[in-house]
């Protein structure tokens, strides 16, 4: 869940100001972009956890 200024608490004042000027800033960055090996590494990771998962907590009597 993304943090607003609604969200926490202790953002009030000089703190809520400097917390949405730097948000703006950020907004404006271009966005981070993986590699392709890099997400095939994920899809291949991701692909594992679950067929590991499925072992341990699947249909035991298929």
């Amino acid at each position: 869940m993304a943090m607003t200024i609604n969200s926490s608490p202790v953002l009030t004042g000089e703190s809520a100001k400097a917390f949405y000027e730097e948000a703006e800033r950020n907004g404006k960055l271009p966005t981070p972009r993986l590699s392709p090996e890099r997400e095939a590494q994920l899809r291949e990771y991701d692909r594992k956890c679950r067929e590991f998962y499925h072992q341990l907590f699947g249909k035991r009597n298929g």
